[in-house]
C-alpha cells in the first residue's frame, strides 16, 4: 500500500501558477502510476492527468491540456502537478492517487485506484 500526501495548494489569482506535490511513502514508487484528480463540492471526482511510471508519458483532461504538466522524481518518491494560467474553474480539492496497474480504458476512473492522499485545496480568485 502506498501512503500519499499532497501539498502546495493555496489561494492564487486567475492567470497565476501553483505547483502541487504528492509525496509517497512505501516501496516501489517507480512502479506506480500516479494520477491527479480534483473535486468540488457536490460534484464527482474529476480526472486531471495521469503520469506513467517514468513520467515520460502523460494523459491530460481536455480542460487542463496545455496548462498543467505532470512530472515525477522517482528518486524522491514524489510526483508534481505544475499548474499555469489558472482559471476560477480550476478551484477544487486536488488529490493524487496511485495504482500499480490500470487498464488504459479505466485510467480516468477514480474507482480504478486504491491509494489516495487527503487532498490539497486550490482556490483561484477571478
Amino acid at each position: 500500500q502506498m501512503q500519499l500526501v499532497e501539498s502546495g495548494g493555496g489561494l492564487v489569482q486567475a492567470g497565476g501558477s501553483l505547483r502541487l506535490s504528492c509525496a509517497a511513502s512505501g516501496r516501489a514508487f517507480n512502479m506506480y502510476i500516479i494520477t491527479w484528480f480534483r473535486q468540488t463540492p457536490g460534484k464527482e471526482r474529476e480526472f486531471v492527468v495521469v503520469c506513467t511510471t517514468t513520467g515520460s508519458t502523460s494523459y491530460y483532461a481536455d480542460s487542463v491540456k496545455g496548462r498543467f504538466t505532470c512530472s515525477r522524481d522517482n528518486a524522491k518518491n514524489t510526483a508534481y502537478l505544475q499548474m499555469t494560467s489558472l482559471k476560477a474553474e480550476d478551484t477544487a480539492v486536488y488529490y493524487c492517487a496511485a495504482e500499480r496497474a490500470v487498464n488504459f480504458a479505466n485510467i480516468r476512473r477514480p474507482d480504478a485506484y486504491h491509494d489516495w492522499g487527503r487532498g490539497t485545496q486550490v482556490t483561484v480568485s477571478s
